[in-house]
């Protein structure tokens, strides 16, 4: 009988920690702890937290997130970003155990034609970027077994996200205007969690696999398939959300990423290829459109 793992999740209340904590439930005993628990600015708190809960998996999904406040905040995006996932994979080396952490498409420029795959040079145009890119770094020098997951876009029912800010705002308007330029692919949280507990279990379920593992250690592009705008994705949401039933004449108005200036510079391409994941752990995410029917039907 495999033995129950002992699995620490970070940013529990955020959208991808909360699910996280459903999906990895059958697979072992879950600490979810979030910034009240934990202070991630914290080098030595984290270290710490760690080392005397001695976890065998890591799941960090915690992260500074506001990508425009980030230009004026450097200094904590760094240490939330890109010091403390390194900290978390250190202590995970030396206790032999599996971290897995996110990142973002926002480590790419955006101007490559075609979708972005992992061996792509990083060339990040924001300080999100440059942290989230730092991240990667520390938890790859950390030598450990590892499962970086770059992802794009992300929603779901919970938290702060693009989808819930449509509704939100079709509610209170007759027009949306919304970026056309910028190409991507939305990601329900809950296809990541369920994915992540794909790779947890395929990865680190007994002795044999967790040997294999470790040469599965990198990056691995992680998004729901196909591709659209954020035009495109508001004008999904305002045709298919429930509470906006009586709605559905709110004009979602195409613009371009000139008209809508904002502090932090984003990519215009965020198209990230998912060969290797699915090479890897035969995971197949589905099409972004019908995650998003799934993930709206719910009750808000």
């Amino acid at each position: 009988m495999t033995t129950p793992l002992r699995i620490l999740i970070t940013g529990a209340i955020g959208q991808v920690g909360w699910e996280l904590q459903r999906s990895l439930a059958n697979l072992g005993t879950i600490t979810a702890i979030d910034l009240a628990e934990l202070d991630l600015t914290n080098a030595d708190a984290v270290r710490k937290f760690v080392r005397d809960l001695r976890p065998d998996v890591l799941v960090n999904p915690a992260a500074y997130t506001a990508v425009d406040k980030a230009e004026a905040q450097s200094e904590l995006a760094m240490a939330v970003n890109g010091v403390a996932p390194g900290i978390m994979a250190e202590e995970m080396a030396k206790l032999g155990g599996l971290m897995i952490h996110y990142s973002t498409d926002y480590v790419f420029d955006g101007t490559k034609q075609g979708a972005w795959v992992e061996t792509d040079a990083p060339n990040p145009l924001s300080v999100y970027g440059r942290t989230k890119l730092a991240g990667e770094q520390a938890v790859q020098a950390a030598g450990g077994a590892h499962v970086i997951l770059r992802t794009s876009w992300v929603y779901g029912r919970r938290g702060g996200n693009f989808m819930l800010t449509m509704i939100r705002l079709a509610k209170e308007r007759d027009e949306l205007r919304v970026v056309a330029d910028q190409h991507g692919a939305p990601t329900w949280c809950r296809t990541l969690a369920a994915g992540t507990a794909d790779i947890v279990a395929r990865a680190w379920s007994d002795p044999a696999a967790r040997a294999k593992a470790r040469d599965l250690s990198g990056v691995y592009h992680f998004t729901n398939g196909g591709v659209t705008t954020w035009h495109g994705f508001a004008a999904a949401i305002v045709a298919t959300a429930p509470e906006l039933a009586d709605r559905r004449h709110v004009k979602v108005t195409p613009i371009a990423t000139s008209d809508y200036p904002l502090p932090a510079p984003r990519p215009r391409n965020s198209v990230l290829d998912n060969s290797r994941l699915t090479a890897t752990f035969g995971i197949r995410p589905v099409a972004w459109d019908e995650s998003l029917r799934t993930c709206i039907s719910e009750p808000g």
